[in-house]
């Protein structure tokens, strides 16, 4: 599976207002949201899933990211939205340190395989150093997305 897949380019918050974790979750769902990308009425419950789901344990993986994630009915297909930060979000991360990247990740409640394949993605790339360097400073939609596609087409490069 390939970022191209799952990313709603087009929703990418290359600078997040919010200062703590739930705003940022729930601005990158109401992100998804106006694009259409979830099903009408479900913006609230999706961000009040994710915010429950953090609470049982962050996804502030360490290293500057956090991949929120949940699966719930309003998809039908995996979608994401990526956010930045360049303030640095407490996500109560493994190493304690901000998080600038946030990968926000809805899955379809019946199809485990997609949201499985989609998290691989994400968090293959994420280990990547270099990858978590040239995406922290994107600062335009434009450049998350070049990366991306980039990352896409040949992923050696971003190694």
């Amino acid at each position: 599976m390939k970022f191209a897949d799952f990313i709603c380019f087009e929703t990418v918050v290359p600078e997040l207002q919010a200062t703590d974790r739930n705003g940022v979750i729930a601005e990158l769902v109401s992100s998804l949201d106006k694009a259409g990308a979830l099903r009408k009425g479900s913006c609230k419950e999706i961000t009040e899933a994710i915010i429950q789901r953090e609470n049982e344990a962050s996804t502030g993986m360490g290293k500057g990211v956090a991949v929120p994630h949940v699966n719930h009915s309003a998809v039908k297909d995996v979608v994401a939205v990526i956010g930045q930060s360049s303030a640095g979000i407490d996500f109560s991360s493994l190493d304690k340190q901000p998080v600038y990247s946030v990968v926000l990740l809805i899955s379809p409640v019946d199809n485990p395989d997609r949201h499985l394949q989609a998290m691989e993605n994400v968090f293959r790339h994420l280990q990547r150093e270099k990858f978590r360097k040239f995406l922290r400073q994107c600062r335009t939609v434009e450049q998350v997305e070049d990366l991306l596609r980039e990352t896409d087409e040949n992923p050696s490069l971003v190694i």
